[in-house]
């Protein structure tokens, strides 16, 4: 069995090997309401490459926090996820309009 939950162990923490240097978000970025949130991650100097990279900042956060993260906590960043993803699909359809 210790080798099954070394394997489950392992296989958990996959997001500590992640070694991306692309941005950082400033301190206490995740920690705010998620419009505060999604305003800032919506920002150039935050996600350069747009909305899409925020979200996947956003998640990553999530991921990263696993089981430590509060219930109030995770579901205040999804709230924040799904505000940019609307933010994105806003400027999806704006964008075909011309």
């Amino acid at each position: 069995m210790t080798g099954m939950a070394k394997t489950r162990a392992t296989r958990r923490k996959w997001v500590r090997r992640v070694t991306t240097d692309s941005t950082h978000p400033p301190p206490g970025t995740f920690t705010g309401s998620a419009s505060e949130i999604a305003r800032k991650m919506a920002r150039r100097d935050v996600a350069p490459k747009g909305i899409g990279s925020g979200i996947r900042m956003i998640q990553y956060f999530i991921n990263r926090g696993g089981k430590n993260l509060s219930a109030t906590r995770r579901a205040e960043l999804e709230r924040a996820k799904r505000i940019l993803q609307q933010r994105a699909a806003r400027r999806k359809a704006t964008a075909k309009k011309r």
